[in-house]
């Protein structure tokens, strides 16, 4: 039989199942828990049940959250309490799938050949069962899907794959989507329907225009007459003293269940003490309003975590609904200019790439990084791009060049009036304060990077209500930010495959997983589960190793569909 023949009967999977299934099982905290003396384990092959799919998993991207889940161990928060001996974890989320046997009560919905990628965050009867951390996920050959992927809170968790998308390049849509994802923050401009509004005085005006929205509550701390009651004729409204810092945390226990304020106006400059208790009690997706604040400089102690896990938003302005209105969203500013700070890690080179293909798209970009290998890595990938597409960019190493280089690089991107756009991607405290005071008039700053809640950072909080920037961050995609970028994909927009660095087999997720918590890699580490005897690889080194597959490689420097399927053509004979 030929390779191509082979190739062709594994993707319209025209072979047998077989009789075992090789599994990476996670029995406890640490990588030395991870796997059966260093190997997969041989399980039985799972077979499913009526309203049950069977999938083979084609390619699954190792993830520095998966290594996160393998460190913690069941004090994950995902996994919390779970006896891992009992009930091991079987990480990875980033997958694309084919379907090898369908359920009796699903084969009207489904076909054996179908393929999917996975909205891995998924929700069932309110609860998040995570693909990957409570569903078995993808460092496996096969897996079971079952009603908590089918018939979720937000309906299929599985999302079509067109037939000639490749493995790798499908299984990485998902890291991708957040990417995507966190240029697809639109802020509210209302006042939350149905929430709970805590205005805070004293005045600083005889009275307020206030945006559209009902909230259920309004809450007047020490307002006076500014506020206009009729414009609240479907609210409880509570009237109280004007706020201490100390008050702020009993008031929003006794308010909101500890849930927190959906919306809170400051109506005149407050100190910084009671701007910090106010920070800590905002509901998720909470805007905090700074009104009429005139000093030229004030920082505030501000949780950065809750800003980029919870969406936590500052505006301001000099009436109440100044704020709402100027409300710009987290795309890139066309023209603009961007920084990216942590730019050559896996993420980090996502977001620049993206920056450089996407339309309508910056045309002044600085990535800095503190690593020289990696940013000289970066910068062979993308510098010719970015000369292509007309755009300038800078690479600078803080650490080694000096603080002088970084803001002789912002002085000449952008004249010393700052960027328009600031995408953070190292979760340091120190970093996120320093980059609020780089922003440009009506400039973005967009946490992406994975802080957890509790981490304080010293904010320019002066920019928010002198200069109109706004402090952003998400957390992950939903399963509409998967389909559009699974469409970027598909439709050339983006090309996810450029992400891969390094390529494996099942036997290589162990050293995959090692590789990715000791940053061994600039991009992604894809393992193809199908494959024995395929030791972890880095792309390049595939040039002695397997010639024909290189060959068929980018510039011997990008994955490609080709190179893939030159590769399962090889592989799968072994």
């Amino acid at each position: 039989m030929s390779h191509h023949a082979k190739f062709n009967a594994y993707m319209n999977f025209s072979v047998s199942i077989p009789n075992h299934n090789l599994a990476w099982r996670l029995y406890g905290a640490g990588l030395s828990n991870f796997g059966d003396n260093g190997s997969p384990a041989v399980l039985p092959m799972p077979r499913c049940g009526d309203d049950e799919l069977l999938a083979r998993v084609d390619a699954v991207g190792l993830c520095f959250s998966d290594v996160k889940l393998i460190t913690q161990g069941s004090s994950h928060p995902r996994i919390l309490g779970r006896n891992l001996l009992e009930k091991p974890v079987i990480p990875g989320h980033e997958v694309s799938l084919t379907i090898v046997e369908v359920g009796e009560k699903l084969k009207d919905a489904f076909s054996v050949g179908q393929r999917f990628v996975v909205q891995a965050d998924v929700y069932y009867k309110g609860m998040n069962v995570a693909f990957g951390y409570q569903l078995a996920g993808g460092t496996q050959q096969f897996v079971v899907l079952g009603e908590e992927i089918l018939r979720g809170d937000e309906g299929c968790y599985l999302i079509p794959v067109h037939s000639d998308t490749g493995y790798a390049e499908a299984a990485l849509t998902e890291p991708w989507a957040c990417v995507v994802a966190s240029y697809r923050i639109n802020p509210r401009s209302v006042f939350k329907d149905g929430g709970t509004a805590l205005f805070v005085g004293p005045a600083g005006k005889a009275r307020y225009a206030l945006p559209d929205g009902s909230p259920a509550m309004v809450i007047l701390a020490g307002c006076g007459d500014s506020i206009d009651r009729n414009r609240f004729k479907g609210s409880e409204i509570l009237e109280i003293g004007v706020l201490n810092p100390s008050d702020v945390k009993m008031l929003s226990q006794e308010r909101t269940g500890e849930q927190g304020f959906d919306d809170i106006v400051i109506l005149s400059e407050c100190s910084s003490e009671l701007l910090e208790a106010l920070d800590r009690s905002a509901a998720r997706g909470g805007i905090i309003d700074l009104v009429g604040f005139e000093s030229k400089q004030f920082e505030a102690s501000l949780d950065v975590g809750r800003i980029h896990y919870d969406g936590v938003l500052y505006v301001g302005g000099d009436d109440v609904v100044d704020g709402y209105a100027c409300t710009r969203s987290s795309e890139l500013r066309a023209d603009g200019a961007v920084c990216f700070i942590g730019a050559a890690g896996p993420m980090g080179m996502m977001h620049v790439e993206r920056a450089l293909y996407v339309k309508d798209g910056p045309s002044k970009i600085l990535a800095s990084d503190v690593d020289s290998d990696r940013l000289m890595e970066l910068k062979n990938r993308v510098e010719s791009a970015a000369v292509t597409r007309g755009k300038e960019i800078l690479f600078v190493n803080p650490n080694d060049e000096g603080e002088a280089a970084l803001y002789a690089a912002v002085e000449k991107l952008t004249g010393g009036i700052g960027f328009d756009d600031i995408v953070v991607l190292a979760p340091v405290a120190e970093i996120i304060g320093n980059a609020s005071k780089m922003l440009a008039e009506n400039g973005v700053l967009n946490i992406f990077a994975g802080v957890p809640r509790g981490t304080i950072a010293k904010m320019d909080v002066a920019s928010v209500y002198n200069k109109g920037v706004r402090w952003m961050g998400s957390s992950g995609s939903r399963p509409a930010d998967l389909v559009y970028t699974l469409q970027l994909a598909e439709t050339g927009e983006i090309a996810t495959n450029r992400s891969v660095a390094a390529v494996g087999g099942i036997d290589a997720v162990l050293d995959g997983m090692t590789a990715v918590k000791n940053a061994l890699f600039p991009g992604k580490i894809v393992i193809y589960p199908q494959i024995a005897g395929l030791p972890l690889t880095a792309i390049t080194d595939l040039k002695g190793l397997l010639p024909s597959v290189y060959e068929k490689m980018e510039n011997g420097r990008f994955w490609t569909r080709d190179a893939e399927r030159e590769l399962l053509n090889f592989m799968l004979e072994k």
